[in-house]
C-alpha cells in the first residue's frame, strides 16, 4: 500500500509539472487582463515560471524517483498515471474559473503548442524514470 501511495504521489507532481505551464500558456490573456500589465511582461513571466517548473520538477523528481522508486521497473507506470490526474486537475481549474470574457479564449496556436507537448510529455517522464532507476542499479553494481 505504501508503495502505491508513493507512485500515485510521484503521478501527481509529474501532472502538475505540465499543468502549470500549460495553464499559464493557456490564459496570457486573463493574466494581462486582470492584473494590468503590458501583454510582453506577462509572457516573459510565464515562460520564465514555466521553464523553472520544469527544471526544478526534473531535479526534484530524478531524486525523489530515486529515493522512493527503490529501482523497481513499475515506476514506469507513472508515464501513463499523470494523465488522469493532469485531466481532473485541469477540469477542476476550468469549473472553477470558467472564462466568462470572450477576450479571454485563448488563440488556436496555443492549442497545437499543447497538443505537442502532451503527446510528448510521457516519453520525458519515461527517459526521466530511465535515468533515475539505471543510475541507482549502476551504484549498486559498483560497490
Amino acid at each position: 500500500m505504501n508503495y502505491f501511495l508513493k507512485i500515485n504521489v510521484v503521478s501527481i507532481i509529474y501532472a502538475l509539472m505540465i499543468l502549470v505551464p500549460v495553464e499559464l500558456m493557456v490564459n496570457i490573456y486573463r493574466l494581462t487582463r486582470l492584473s494590468g500589465w503590458d501583454m510582453d511582461f506577462v509572457e516573459n513571466v510565464s515562460g520564465f515560471m514555466s521553464g523553472m517548473v520544469v527544471i526544478m520538477g526534473t531535479v526534484f523528481l530524478y531524486f525523489l524517483t530515486k529515493k522512493w522508486m527503490e529501482g523497481r521497473n513499475t515506476a514506469y507506470w507513472t508515464a501513463v498515471l499523470w494523465l488522469p490526474y493532469f485531466v481532473l486537475f485541469s477540469y477542476v481549474i476550468s469549473t472553477s474559473f470558467p472564462t466568462n470574457y470572450g477576450g479571454d479564449a485563448p488563440n488556436p496556436a496555443s492549442g497545437l503548442v499543447m497538443i505537442g507537448a502532451l503527446v510528448s510529455y510521457p516519453f520525458y517522464v519515461l527517459v526521466l524514470n530511465f535515468l533515475s532507476l539505471n543510475t541507482e542499479e549502476e551504484e549498486i553494481n559498483v560497490d
